[in-house]
This record gives C-alpha cells, sequence and structure tokens, in this order.
C-alpha cells in the first residue's frame, strides 16, 4: 500500500477521524489513469500426476533465486525478468505481480515473458501451473506457514471450512488499474462493482475441486463470499449506488474484525470480535498506529479494494493466455466516461447479484444477458487500448468465444 508523505506510518491513532483522514490519503489516489497492472495467480502441481501434493523444498528449489520470503528468508527474492515479482501462496499458489505499466500492449508483451520464465523454472523441476481458479484435484493443505497465516486460519475456522479452501485451493486473477480524475471517482467506483457478477459469470473457471464436481461456477468466488461478509463482502451496493466512496471504504474498515495482531510472539491471533474501530477507541492495552491500519487493510479482501489504485479481486485464474481477456475488457469498460456510463448502466440491474454469479454462471439469463452485452461493448472499444494487430485480433477471438457462450446461457 502506498504511504502518504508527510504522515509517519508510527502516528497513533487516538480517534476515528485520524485513521478516516488517513485512508482517504492512501487509498483513493486521483488523477489520469495511465497505469495498469495485473496480479496472476495459479494453483501448482505435479507435471505427471496433477493431484500429488505439492512440497514446499520442491517448490523453492525450482523458483530458486526467485523464491520469496515465505519460501526462502535468506535469498534475495530476485523479480522476473521484466520486473514481476513473485509470492507464494499458503496452498503453495504462486503469483506473479507485475510493475505498473503505461499501455496494455506492453503490459501483456512484459507479463507474458514474465509468465514464461516462470513456466521455465517451473518444468526443471517437473512442476506446471494449473489453469482455474480453485484446485481441481486436490483437498485444501498448507505448503507456507506462517504467523499471518496461522492467525488467518484460526479467525476463519471460526465461521467455516470456507477460509481454508480459499487459503490452500483458490487462484486468481487481479487486474489493477488507476482510480482516475476526482470528478469521475464515484461513477468509476460504482461501474467496476456492478460489472462484477456478469464478469464472475463470464470468466468462471473453478467448478471442480478435489476431484469433484462442486455444483458451483466459481467455487472459488464462492469460498471467498463464505469468509465473512465484513472481510470480503462487496464495498458498494447497487442498494446505496450513490454514496461516497471514501466515506463507505472508511466505515468498512473501521468495522471489520482484526485478523492479525503483529509482535514477536508465533501467535498473532486477536481476540473475537475486536474491529480496527475498537482498537482506537481502548479494546487492546496498545493504542494502534496509521502502519497498523494500513496493515489491517492488507487483511481485508473484498471484491474490489482501493489501495491508491483499483485493485479487482473477483476474477478466477484463466488457462494459457486468456489471462489477457478479462485485462482487455476490464481497461477497455473503463477507459472513458462515456464508456463507464454504458457499463454502468447495462450492469446495474445484476449488480448484487455476487452469489448467483458464483453458484450458475452463465446459466443464468440475466447475467448472461449482461455479460454478453458487457463483452460486445469491450469488443467495440477495444480499438481504444491501441494493441498490436496479432495481441489485439487474438483478444477479439478469445471475446467472441465468450460472447457466443453468454448468449447461449441467454437462451
Amino acid at each position: 500500500m502506498v504511504t502518504s508523505p508527510g504522515l509517519d506510518r508510527s502516528t497513533v491513532l487516538g480517534e476515528v477521524a485520524g485513521a478516516a483522514g488517513h485512508l482517504a490519503r492512501i487509498c483513493f489516489k486521483t488523477g489520469p489513469p495511465t497505469l495498469t497492472g495485473v496480479e496472476l495467480e495459479w494453483t501448482v502441481h505435479d507435471a505427471a500426476d496433477p493431484a500429488r501434493p505439492l512440497d514446499r523444498a520442491r517448490l523453492r528449489a525450482a523458483l530458486g533465486p526467485h523464491s520469496p520470503p515465505t519460501l526462502d528468508d535468506t535469498g534475495p527474492a530476485r523479480p522476473l525478468r521484466h520486473g514481476s515479482t513473485v509470492t507464494v501462496e499458503p496452498g503453495g499458489q504462486v503469483e506473479v505481480s507485475t510493475a505498473p505499466r503505461s499501455s496494455v500492449a506492453a503490459l501483456v508483451s512484459a507479463t507474458q515473458a514474465d509468465i514464461d520464465e516462470l513456466d521455465a523454472l517451473l518444468a526443471r523441476a517437473g512442476l506446471v501451473r494449473g489453469r482455474t481458479g480453485i484446485d481441481p484435484w486436490r483437498a485444501p493443505r498448507p505448503v507456507v506457514d506462517t504467523p499471518r497465516y496461522r492467525a488467518m486460519r484460526c479467525v476463519f475456522d471460526r465461521r467455516g471450512p470456507a477460509g481454508q479452501t480459499m487459503m490452500y485451493s483458490t487462484a486468481g486473477l487481479q487486474v489493477c488499474l488507476d482510480v482516475g480524475p476526482a470528478a469521475g471517482l464515484a461513477e468509476r467506483w460504482a461501474a467496476v462493482h456492478a460489472i462484477g457478477p456478469p464478469l464472475v459469470a463470464a470468466f468462471a473457471t473453478a467448478d471442480r475441486h478435489a476431484g469433484r464436481p462442486t455444483g458451483w461456477a466459481s467455487a472459488r468466488m464462492a469460498a471467498w463470499l463464505d469468509i465473512d461478509p465484513a472481510r470480503t463482502g462487496p464495498v458498494w451496493s447497487a442498494q446505496q449506488p450513490d454514496r461516497d466512496p471514501v466515506a463507505a471504504w472508511t466505515e468498512y474498515v473501521l468495522a471489520a474484525p482484526l485478523l492479525c495482531l503483529r509482535h514477536d510472539g508465533p501467535d498473532w491471533t486477536p481476540p473475537p470480535g475486536v474491529t480496527f474501530a475498537d482498537w482506537i477507541a481502548g479494546a487492546l492495552p496498545d493504542p494502534p498506529t496509521t502502519d497498523d491500519l494500513e496493515y489491517h487493510v492488507s487483511t481485508l479482501f473484498p471484491p474490489v479494494r482501493p489501495r491508491g489504485y483499483l485493485e479487482v479481486r473477483y476474477l478466477d485464474a484463466q488457462p494459457g493466455r486468456d489471462w489477457t481477456l478479462p485485462l482487455a475488457v476490464l481497461t477497455a469498460l473503463l477507459g472513458d466516461d462515456r464508456t463507464v456510463r454504458a457499463t454502468r448502466t447495462i450492469a446495474t440491474p445484476v449488480a448484487d447479484r455476487w452469489r448467483t454469479a458464483a453458484r450458475r454462471g452463465l446459466a443464468d439469463p440475466a447475467l448472461a444477458r449482461a455479460a454478453a452485452a458487457l463483452l460486445d461493448l469491450a469488443r467495440e472499444t477495444l480499438p481504444t487500448l491501441d494493441l498490436p494487430t496479432d495481441i489485439h485480433h487474438e483478444i477479439d477471438r478469445g471475446l467472441r468465444r465468450r460472447i457466443a457462450a453468454a448468449q447461449r446461457g441467454d437462451r
């Protein structure tokens, strides 16, 4: 998360107003939308036996000097050749986080080169990336263990098994977009949420888990929705469409229960039910700081999370090069005020249907209609991304396939 200049991260927060001011400074950096990034996550499997449990040491050996501190706390944790950093999630999922780029074409080129490098590293150890948003073969199993992850598991387990499924079995695709000009913030914020359910449906890849059909189009999204609505539910709703984004996010952050309490010991599990607002009010012995607030924000996982930019978190991992499709769709649909308005008009009737999208996907006629219309609008707007001809045609073909699937769902 970006820290605001001029406000020390060790500033003690003795009142809610101080926390609200800090959140306003760091979470919505308005200005011309010029940069885009992606975070791509995959389950990792033995190439010959994808149901074989993943071994931590084998994964560390495969990644070598690119291993993150959670795998090798003495290594250099080098970025990949084109600047992407490599992280490893609790179940051994590998994530590539790109440097932001000023054009989608540059982002696609650099990211695919880093994916190819990652594939070569994994292949030397007999490993491959998964192709779906949830592990189709294996049940949830921890691979990486840290105080943060242990606290997460403890807190999530209080509500049921969805937390372990999310931590150890799911893989997502995140698109990171500039917030845009201050004057258009509310409209852009509403649009990026409203298109979530139809895009969840259009890009769902997580219908099988641990060797069985799940009954969900996106069991990954289902797991997220079942963890805790105070932490993973959407911030925006069509029921309050014009609510100020900064005020809504501030309320969400302060009302969310703590997930971790950092200290030198191994157990970071917080007392049950203590929110960040409670902490400010004196619920714990020591008051929180702005650094504690920023860390707390890192433990919140709504479908769209403001981190100075907009982190779109609701998409399943995609097979092969199909990760470029939702990237192109989101950047095209949010490219200018006219398209944002058209996008919101299409999506608003299904804007709150997150669970239906996860359950039925394009089998829901209303979601299928909205998805087809949004993808068609993205196709019309694709030339504004100024992509090289080969990438443009590749994405256009992929979108036409998805539109056809959505139209079949609307029958």
